[in-house]
Parts: structure tokens; C-alpha cells; sequence
């Protein structure tokens, strides 16, 4: 396993990161993208590291066209389906729930370069910084070997979670997908509350709590309440198990 620090050997740290490009089948030709595309902001506050600059650049870079591949994936594989349809389940696909879960499976979570502090919080598991560094990752891919290269990645890692997503329904909106489901059983609406806020004004954080007669059923955070929202519910039902009886 890899050491989850900033201050193990530069060279080390490459040929772990070559290893793995092995193991993905992956023929790269810069091996300095696929580096970069680990490295968190936090560890450029260090003054022992070794590295220089973060992913956030590759991560930028590759919204646009991890979009623009599944967009090209969904219209033709789905020709009966509307445009609304496909916009539900693109969002689905690239949402960053499931990027972290795809990043994970991959393992990225080995490889990526915190900070100290954040070593400590084990952030390296934190599923925004996974999914984040995934889709770094991607950006390196597709300016190291281009589109093709870059859908065959996505089309084995990414794309082929859709069956488990529409199996699981999770291209529906999950608030009204919850609320469908809560008041076909008890005949009630989920309520959503704010439970706390953190953050300054320009960065605030909520934690919501959704809830019916008076039983708590999800939580999660969001940058926005609408985001929040929108987690809380997807988190409850994730757990419909738990208490859908």
C-alpha cells in the first residue's frame, strides 16, 4: 500500500504511480499528468514538498469532457429516450457520489498527496477529494493520449456503473423520487431542517437532517441548502432499507 504522506521519495512516488498506470493498461506518455493529478492544494502550504503544482487545473479541465462523453455514450445507446431522460441520468453518472465511489474502487485513495494535517483527518478517504482527483486523473488522460484513449477509460470505469444506477433508480430526482416513496407508505412529506452552518460567508457549509414524523431518515452537507437538500435525501434512500418497513 501506498503511504498516504507527502514525504516519501519523489522518484518512489513515480514509479508507484507508473505501477498503477501498469496495472490500468494505460500507455501514457507523461507520466508528470498522472502525478500532478494526486496532488491536493493542501500539500503546496508544506515547505518540504517536492511538488509544485496542484490538480485543481486538470480537475477544471476535465468537466467539459467527461460530460461530453457520456452525453455521446447515453444518445446512442438510448435513442428511445428523451432528452430529459438522458440530462437525469448524465447527472447521474458524472455526479460526484459516484466518481468518488469509482475512485475508490480504483484505489486512488493510495496515491493521493495531502498535507500533514489532512493525513491525520485521513482525507485521502474524503469522497469530494476522491472524486475530485478522479476526475484530475481523467484530465491527464485525455491530454496525455487524447479523446479515444480517455472514452475507453470511461466507458469501462465510469459508463459501466449505469446498470446499478438505473437499477438502483438513482437518475431520478432523489427528493421527489423520496417524497414519491414516503407518502405512497405513510402518507406524509419528508421535511428538510437546517441543523448547523459553517464556513464563511462566501464558503458556507449546511448539514441538513430530512425527516418524517419526527424520525430522522438521511443527513448529509451541502454548499448550498438546495444541495444539502438534495444529499439528505439521496443519503436516505441509500438507507430505504434501514427504515422503509
Amino acid at each position: 500500500m501506498i503511504k498516504k504522506n507527502s514525504r516519501f521519495d519523489y522518484d518512489e512516488f513515480k514509479d508507484s504511480v507508473t505501477k498503477l498506470l501498469s496495472d490500468l493498461e494505460i500507455p501514457y506518455n507523461d507520466i508528470l499528468l498522472y502525478i500532478q493529478s494526486f496532488v491536493h492544494k493542501s500539500v503546496l502550504n508544506e515547505k518540504s514538498t517536492q511538488f509544485k503544482e496542484s490538480n485543481e487545473r486538470l480537475e477544471f479541465f476535465w468537466d467539459a469532457v467527461l460530460e461530453l462523453i457520456v452525453t455521446e455514450m447515453l444518445y446512442f445507446n438510448y435513442p428511445e429516450k428523451s432528452e430529459g431522460d438522458l440530462t437525469d441520468i448524465r447527472s447521474a453518472v458524472v455526479r460526484w457520489k459516484n466518481l468518488a465511489i469509482v475512485s475508490s474502487n480504483l484505489k486512488f485513495q493510495n496515491y493521493v498527496i495531502l498535507s500533514k494535517w489532512e493525513i491525520l483527518a485521513w482525507w485521502n478517504e474524503n469522497p469530494y477529494i476522491l472524486a475530485n482527483t478522479l476526475e484530475a486523473f481523467l484530465g491527464g488522460l485525455y491530454i496525455d493520449l487524447w479523446y479515444d484513449k480517455a472514452k475507453d477509460f470511461v466507458k469501462e470505469h465510469i459508463f459501466s456503473t449505469l446498470s446499478e444506477i438505473m437499477e438502483n433508480k438513482l437518475h431520478i430526482d432523489p427528493k421527489s423520487y423520496l417524497q414519491e416513496i414516503v407518502q405512497s407508505k405513510y402518507n406524509v412529506t419528508p421535511n428538510y431542517e437546517v441543523i448547523s452552518e459553517s464556513g464563511m460567508d462566501h464558503e458556507k457549509n449546511y448539514l441538513i437532517w430530512v425527516y418524517f414524523d419526527e424520525k430522522k431518515i438521511g443527513e448529509w452537507t451541502g454548499s448550498s441548502k438546495k444541495k444539502a437538500q438534495k444529499n439528505a435525501a439521496e443519503n436516505a434512500l441509500e438507507n430505504l432499507s434501514e427504515w422503509f418497513n
